[in-house]
């Protein structure tokens, strides 16, 4: 896998190669996003794979590993969700609500709107950059702690200090955000 993502700029071909292998992990990373957003998106899984794909396409490798790639995929599929957002807000005039929690916690969760969830992580990332990286690893890309740990190269005491810091931190930077109707 790590070969092939280091041919990344060797052509289509490399490209389509690792589509194909990373094609399932995209769709879910996908439709994880997609679960976040109001009911009736206009955009499905497949299309939001293939546009963040298409974005990705532009990019230049090579890739260092799997965790990186599928990093940069999810956070091109938040720019995206984002854009869409953006649009959607600037016709209706309304907010777009998401749940800001991590999958597998069960039960209800407060929503905040996805355009100022993307200025807060802009935000965070000015601050610490890392904590914010932490944060698309986990929420965006839904890797484990020990996943984000090995992509990030720190320890596990690390991605903990910096995970409670960085939920702490957006929760502060987002409770003044409307509530959900």
């Amino acid at each position: 896998m790590t070969a092939l993502l280091g041919a990344w700029n060797s052509g289509p071909a490399a490209r389509s190669d690792v589509l194909d292998l990373l094609y399932s992990e995209l769709k879910a990373q996908a439709a994880r996003q997609l679960r976040r957003e109001r009911t009736g998106h206009t955009l499905c899984t497949t299309a939001l794979v293939h546009e963040g794909f298409l974005r990705l396409a532009s990019q230049k490798g090579p890739w260092q590993n799997r965790h990186q790639f599928l990093a940069v995929a999810s956070r091109m599929m938040r720019r995206i969700l984002v854009d869409h957002a953006r649009k959607r807000r600037a016709a209706k005039r309304e907010a777009l609500l998401v749940e800001l929690v991590e999958t597998e916690v069960p039960g209800p969760a407060p929503s905040v709107d996805l355009v100022a969830l993307d200025e807060a992580l802009d935000d965070l990332a000015r601050q610490d950059p890392r904590a914010a990286q932490l944060v698309e690893l986990r929420y965006f890309s839904g890797l484990t702690q020990d996943e984000a740990a090995a992509a990030l190269s720190v320890s596990m005491a690390t991605v903990a200090r910096d995970w409670t810091f960085a939920r702490a931190w957006l929760f502060r930077r987002l409770k003044g955000a409307a509530p959900a109707p």
